[in-house]
């Protein structure tokens, strides 16, 4: 990278940071939008690209591969510098601009956007043999391809949204397919829950409430699972090629809680205007916290609005906060 500064610079590249990055370059300064992972699209990508996205404007629903891509095609309209699998390990203020150093380049810039989702994730990790030897060689946190699956057999662990997201993307083309659940109640969706169950009625999917994980087995790779009842320790084995762990994921933020940022509970904690206590850096999306904070995709979107206004302002005190409606801008009209 150059020793250029820049106005704005964006650190995370999932739906919020990549609005921000689209909404700096309808104010008129194309930002740099930095993030650890490889390609743009944040836990969308990373995670689940084939769920169904049914919670953000105009969409009746859309897969979180192409709201991802619509959202970089949106950003990238502006021609921002792209700075991928980088992470930010400081941030520091020299004279009149922040310099960010990343893994092998530095920037320099008036003022920072921080959209990095939930920071750095670490999936929870199920606490039985077997587990370690075979991450990512049958053990996965995700269904980023389900053809990948297809002629598998199976086994979920988990509650969650993601775990019966995955047992509905998967039921049909699986060989088998195993839900494992600790307890009978569920952390999703009532529309999906109810889904999960009629397929479980049906005999499309194996459902097995109070049950946990004991042992996976294989000789180079997974063969079968050891599973048991919590209520009676009873165990007996399912055959299996490939274990989807859902347990969630532990954030983190990483190099952020040395920022001298106030940070509570892996928050960082900012103001309306979505200011920090250090001027010139604002946050939004997941990895902010301020009170009545929701963490949905559409707040983000709007966080992001605020942030990038407030930071417009920050470098330059002459251009107003609210810039008023795009289709009056003359970047639109030329």
């Amino acid at each position: 990278m150059s020793d250029e500064i820049r106005d704005i610079t964006i650190i995370g590249g999932g739906p919020t940071g990549l609005f921000a990055a689209f909404y700096a370059g309808m104010r008129g300064h194309p930002s740099p939008i930095v993030d650890s992972l490889p390609e743009h699209g944040g836990q969308l990508m990373a995670l689940y690209p084939e769920k169904n996205i049914i919670d953000v404007g105009v969409y009746h629903k859309i897969l979180a591969k192409d709201l991802s891509r619509n959202l970089i095609k949106q950003a990238m309209q502006f021609e921002p510098e792209v700075v991928l699998d980088q992470q930010v390990k400081t941030l520091e203020r020299q004279d009149d601009h922040f310099v960010l150093t990343c893994s092998s380049t530095e920037l320099r810039s008036r003022a920072i956007v921080i959209a990095g989702g939930k920071g750095a994730f670490e999936p929870m990790k199920l606490n039985c043999p077997g587990y370690e030897d075979f991450m990512y060689k049958g053990v996965e946190f995700a269904v980023r391809d389900p053809e990948a699956f297809r002629g598998k057999r199976v086994l979920i662990v988990g509650g969650g949204d993601s775990a019966l997201d995955f047992v509905l993307m998967l039921k049909d083309s699986a060989e088998s397919l195993t839900l494992v659940h600790r307890r009978d109640g569920w952390r999703a969706h009532g529309a999906t829950v109810e889904q999960m169950e009629a397929a479980a009625a049906a005999g499309e999917i194996d459902l097995r409430t109070f049950h946990e994980v004991r042992e996976i087995h294989g000789n180079g790779c997974i063969e079968r699972v050891t599973i048991f009842d919590n209520r009676t320790d009873e165990g007996h084995t399912v055959d299996c090629d490939i274990v989807i762990s859902c347990l969630g994921f532990k954030p983190d933020l990483g190099p952020i809680k040395n920022w001298g940022l106030d940070v509570a509970k892996n928050r960082i904690l900012v103001d309306r205007q979505m200011g920090t206590n250090v001027p010139g850096v604002y946050g939004a999306g997941d990895i902010v916290d301020y009170e009545g904070k929701l963490d949905l995709i559409a707040t983000g979107f709007a966080e992001a609005a605020v942030a990038v206004n407030n930071a417009v302002h920050f470098v330059d005190p002459s251009a107003r906060v609210n810039p008023g409606h795009s289709t009056n801008m003359k970047v639109f009209k030329e």
